[in-house]
């Protein structure tokens, strides 16, 4: 999962940089205002692209890794309905 998401951001990365370098080297000769466009979708681009790489999937069990407290996280698995209820 990790690798699928680092792999997103890095292309939607790798997008942005092409946009703005083919806006001011190509674009830019014939139409000015169109290059100007593409920047401004290529200034919206990192964003989502970090909203993309920390995405947590379903299977992501980031909430729940061990605390290290073994009496804590025997409470957390019970509560999550990971163990049977003591007693």
């Amino acid at each position: 999962m990790y690798a699928r998401r680092r792999h997103r951001y890095f292309a939607m990365m790798g997008v942005c940089i092409g946009l703005f370098v083919l806006a001011w080297s190509v674009v830019r000769l014939w139409s000015v205002p169109a290059a100007v466009g593409m920047c401004v979708l290529a200034m919206i681009i990192p964003p989502v692209a970090a909203v993309v790489a920390n995405r947590r999937g379903p299977d992501d069990r980031w909430w729940d890794d061990p605390s290290g407290d073994p009496q804590s996280d025997e409470w957390w698995d019970e509560l999550d309905g990971k163990k049977r209820p003591r007693g």
